[in-house]
């Protein structure tokens, strides 16, 4: 059999120059960003006679929320990465009833720079977002508002993008070449990937805090400010009279771009930690591909940063918008184009990287044939069902469509039916997406067992520097909007930004997608990963074992507990929000009604509820995820972690979908009404009508849905696995397997 085409010279050669280009274009987009000024220059606000003043105030105010939050929720990251890097480092040290102090530490070490990793992904998303966002305002009051705009925000988004996915390859590459330093042999590779298995669970875990702590708080800002201003008091969203108005905006930074930052980073880390993994499983990949064989995982994500990088020029240059209709359409070529070009690209990546014939090891214990042709089917299978995945999540969100517009039309007789629509959507949303992710699973393992679901995974990630960029994109845009409103600009710039954050929201969707997708494959991954580590046969994990069953039932709970927990939590802290504000209305005379004059809203108290709620509430739904596997491995074993994971994985999946899409649904139904789109009996509804307040209803109680509870159980799905995967040696060193309690197996 031939060896790889790709030396392991040119493979270092590849993946280190496509991350440094990564990092490097991400900076080249900040400074182009940067050159915006909010107080002078060319591209400000003076030349066209407005004041600037108010609005720096503003953007002041949000940039202070937003480092004041992090720098809080990242102390306490920081002492769980000390305090947890010590758990990992005793716990899988402990391999074969014997301590291996040198495996247990590297994967400790591996775990930090994971966990430190993510923290700064985050940042670096927040920093620019809240950058950009004032910026995005000045140029939309500009000469030329459509394309400047509209390239502010996407070059900010691309900041993220690309710097989080260069970033990411780099640390793990460097720590795979340290590493190597200490596991010399081939017959070590193994242990190498293990190590390097401690970087996806770093990732994770801040990922869990991020997404989870940002999303309380963004919800319970947005929540808040939703019910005291529009609902209760009757004034418009953004108002400056809002006291809650900055902690919304705040939250749109920390939650919807630094959580969502770590998150997609911990799918990057995990996909490729699970695919190097199960390829060091294979002596054979290892023996005649050699190192590059073994890379080509990285490789697929080094190739995505150039496919992207090329086409982020079609939205910037190319195809430039100069008008409202086309800045949805600019950013789905984008992902359309990287599509196309990464089907050709990741076939060349497979035919120069892997062997022309190789065979890897299969869950079940047998040896399977593999080709760079399958590698590439599997990869392209991931890679194109998550487009797919995306725009049908587009169809169930997006007003231009029925079924929201469906949504929008139950308004008429009240909240409660907009509810049961809503739910209904949801639900029937998860149908197709649901099938076509069980198409590529089967595809994929028939292909190349767990290590082909892998590389579906990474290939639904292949052009994430893209599906950041847009991502990221929104919540400027949204931000934009809100600091022209409170800023009392011209209405004609609050119409261009609202008309920029509407596509937002539908590529918005299409992002979402993505993730939650790409989580399935990734956690699938994981889970095969573990099988193998805690060497597990198609017997005992069978279904009709009553520890699995009983496992798998319980896992499926997860989700639901979870749930329940976050969504309780955003309630609370609303709860509090919304009181604060009905009493800043009444104490603050002259405030609510506007009167001229009349002291300032207290932005700092509502900052403070939700910065104290959030940083409160996210410890106990990260204890749950985290504890559950762990206690599963050492009391009940390793057979029971399977069916713990195969619940939690196949539950997550239902319910993030059906959540993220409900609440988004009911986000656009309310859009749509605000456009006076719905008419009834002649009359047009529009921004204070009864159909209006019950959709705003629908939106407030699905800003949690598709905000918080939805997107962190992308976490639940990967974190849960790669903590076992990470924990397998560990959990298979007590009783053999068994667990402390060692329950019958039949």
């Amino acid at each position: 059999m031939a060896k790889s085409i790709m030396s392991d010279e040119g493979a270092d050669a590849f993946i280190f120059i496509t991350a440094i280009i990564g990092v490097i274009f991400a900076w080249f987009q900040y400074k182009l960003v940067a050159k915006v000024s909010l107080t002078g220059g060319s591209n400000t606000l003076s030349n066209s006679g407005l004041d600037t003043s108010k609005l720096i105030v503003i953007y002041d105010a949000i940039r202070d929320g937003a480092d004041s939050f992090l720098r809080a929720e990242y102390t306490i990251c920081a002492y769980f990465i000390a305090a947890f890097g010590i758990v990992v480092l005793l716990m899988t040290s402990y391999v074969e009833k014997e301590f291996h102090i040198d495996q247990g530490g590297l994967t400790a070490i591996s775990f930090v720079a994971g966990g430190i990793t993510s923290i700064i992904s985050g940042l670096i998303g927040m920093k620019v977002a809240v950058f950009a966002n004032a910026r995005t305002t000045v140029m939309a009051a500009g000469p030329n508002p459509w394309t400047d705009a509209f390239n502010t925000a996407f070059r900010a988004g691309s900041v993220m993008g690309f710097s989080l996915c260069g970033l990411s390859m780099l640390v793990l590459y460097v720590l795979a070449h340290l590493f190597a330093v200490h596991f010399k042999d081939w017959d070590d590779a193994l242990h190498l990937m293990e190590a390097l298995a401690g970087y996806g669970l770093g990732g994770s875990s801040i990922a869990l805090f991020g997404r989870v702590g940002g999303g309380i708080y963004t919800k319970a800002a947005d929540v808040g400010a939703d019910l005291a201003g529009k609902v209760v008091s009757g004034i418009p969203e953004d108002d400056p009279r809002n006291p809650a108005t900055i902690a919304d905006n705040v939250g749109d930074n920390v939650g919807d771009v630094a959580g969502m930052g770590s998150d997609l980073f911990g799918s990057f880390a995990e996909a490729t930690c699970a695919a190097l993994v199960v390829a060091a499983q294979s002596g054979s990949l290892i023996a005649q591909g050699g190192w590059a064989g073994l890379m080509f995982p990285v490789a697929i994500s080094g190739g995505g940063i150039l496919v992207c990088l090329v086409c982020s020029f079609i939205a910037t240059h190319i195809q430039p918008v100069k008008k409202e209709v086309d800045i949805e359409k600019v950013l789905k070529v984008q992902l359309g184009a990287t599509t196309i070009l990464l089907t050709a690209v990741v076939y060349i990546l497979a035919y120069i990287f892997l062997p022309s014939k190789f065979q890897i090891e299969a869950v079940s214990g047998t040896v399977i044939n593999f080709t760079p042709v399958k590698a590439w089917g599997c990869t392209i299978a991931g890679l194109w069902s998550g487009c797919m995945i995306g725009f049908i999540t587009e169809y169930y969100t997006s007003h231009s469509y029925k079924p929201v517009r469906e949504v929008a039309q139950a308004c008429e007789t009240g909240a409660a039916t907009n509810i049961i629509y809503g739910l209904a959507l949801g639900y029937k949303s998860a149908i197709l997406p649901v099938t076509l992710l069980s198409v590529v699973v089967y595809l994929s393992f028939y292909l190349g067992d767990m290590y082909g679901v892998a590389l579906a995974a990474l290939g639904m990630l292949s052009n994430l520097s893209t599906c950041l960029a847009i991502d990221v994109y929104g919540p400027i845009c949204d931000n934009a909007g809100g600091i022209a409103e409170m800023a009392e600009m011209p209405e004609t710039v609050r119409e261009k930004t609202d008309a920029l954050d509407a596509a937002g929201n539908t590529t918005a969707a299409i992002g979402k997608g993505f993730a939650i997708g790409s989580a399935c494959l990734v956690g699938l991954a994981l889970f095969g990963a573990f099988v193998t580590r805690a060497g597990l046969n198609l017997a005992s994990v069978s279904l009709v074992s009553p520890l699995i069953f009983a496992s798998l039932i319980f896992g499926a709970m997860i989700p639901y507990w979870f749930s329940a927990m976050t969504m309780k939590s955003v309630g609370q802290a609303a709860n509090e929000m919304v009181k604060e504000v009905a009493r800043q209305f009444r104490e603050i005379p002259g405030l609510l009604e506007g009167t001229p004059g009349h002291a300032p809203p207290d932005h700092a108290r509502c900052i403070a509820i939700s910065t104290d709620a959030s940083l409160r509430e996210m410890i106990a739904p990260a204890v749950l995820v985290m504890s559950t596997p762990l206690l599963f491995g050492i009391f009940l074993g390793v057979d029971a972690v399977a069916g713990l994971l195969a619940g939690a994985i196949s539950s997550s999946i239902q319910m993030a979908i059906s959540a993220s899409n409900t609440g988004g649904a009911w986000d656009n139904a309310k859009k749509y009404v605000e456009k006076g789109a719905v008419v009834i009996n002649g009359v047009v509804q529009r921004k204070g009508s009864e159909l209006h307040k019950a959709a705003v209803v629908g939106d407030t109680v699905g800003d949690p849905l598709k905000d918080t509870s939805g997107p962190a159980l992308n976490i639940v799905m990967k974190l849960m696995a790669i903590l076992s995967l990470v924990f397998a040696d560990f959990f298979r060193s007590i009783n053999n397997g068994a667990g402390l309690f060692d329950l019958p197996r039949n």
